[in-house]
């Protein structure tokens, strides 16, 4: 996944409470600015006490590609962004979404590292996730997610 660095839109909220959010905005790109909806996510109850897996997927249905660049929640004390390659797992700086794309952050793939937890959060709990992008106005979406059982699989 590429990796970019430019300024930031505006920050504000969008999508609160319902495990999707979303961020439209208006820019001077071409295609025009990023349109972002999150949806889908969750949180494999952790077996550590300590960090959990976070994932979502984010759709861009916009003209510029967005930049997922960090993650905020009262649960942890940071969060850090995730690759994996094969069994090789590297942190990175920023995830892109690509315009009219997703990027889908999901087991064995991108995802969010929920490290310094206030407590190992139980199935059922919903916790808040607050995603920070760059090149989408706003530029701040915020989802509520659920806590699922370590096995959940989205597919089914």
């Amino acid at each position: 996944m590429a990796v970019a660095a430019a300024t930031g839109a505006a920050a504000g909220l969008a999508g609160h409470g319902s495990g999707s959010g979303s961020a439209s905005g208006s820019g001077s790109h071409p295609g025009g600015s990023a349109r972002l909806v999150v949806s889908g996510g969750y949180i494999p109850q952790p077996l550590l006490t300590d960090e959990a897996a976070a994932y979502v997927t984010v759709a861009n249905t916009g003209g510029t590609d967005a930049e997922l660049t960090s993650v905020t929640t009262p649960l942890a004390a940071h969060v850090t962004l995730h690759t994996t390659s094969g069994t090789t797992m590297r942190q990175v700086s920023a995830l892109t979404v690509p315009a009219g794309g997703t990027l889908a952050l999901g087991t064995g793939g991108a995802h969010m590292m929920l490290e310094g937890l206030t407590h190992k959060p139980s199935v059922g709990e919903q916790i808040t996730l607050r995603l920070h992008f760059i090149h989408a106005s706003p530029a701040t979406v915020t989802v509520t997610v659920p806590v699922r059982p370590t096995t959940y699989d989205p597919r089914g």
